[in-house]
Parts: C-alpha cells; structure tokens; sequence
C-alpha cells in the first residue's frame, strides 16, 4: 500500500473514531470534515485519493455519499 499523507492519516483516524468502518455504519464528508477540523475540500480530496489506494469506499447515495473505512487495507 501507498504511503498516506498526514491529511489522509487524519482522515483515516477520524472515520475509525467515528465508527465508519463498515457500510452500515459510513459517514458523510461533512461529519470526517467536523471531526478533523478541516475544510470539507480538503477532506474530500483526501477521501478521494484514500479511494484510489483501497483504503476507503464511497458509497453513492441520493444525497450525500458515505464513506467508510476499508477493514482489509485500514492502517494499524
């Protein structure tokens, strides 16, 4: 795996201390934005490149995709 930057690290641990870690359980840009005190920009393009390294998937909805942890590819 990819190294992770220090924003998607901050990332990463704010969806697990949120509990996204499951599909029943996917947050919202906007909660992970509220969670590590940054921009919802800079969240969103930190969660989109953990994407792109497996290590978080999007989950299309009618309103906002959720996002969750990917327990196979999670950092320890």
């Amino acid at each position: 795996m990819d190294e992770l930057s220090p924003i998607e690290k901050l990332v990463v641990q704010a969806m697990q201390e949120l509990g996204a870690t499951e599909e029943e359980k996917k947050k919202t840009a906007d909660d992970i934005a509220k969670k590590c005190n940054r921009p919802k920009s800079m969240v969103t393009n930190a969660l989109v490149m953990l994407g792109n390294k497996g290590v978080v998937k999007r989950v299309v909805r009618e309103k906002a995709s959720g996002y969750y942890v990917e327990a196979s590819a999670a950092p320890a």
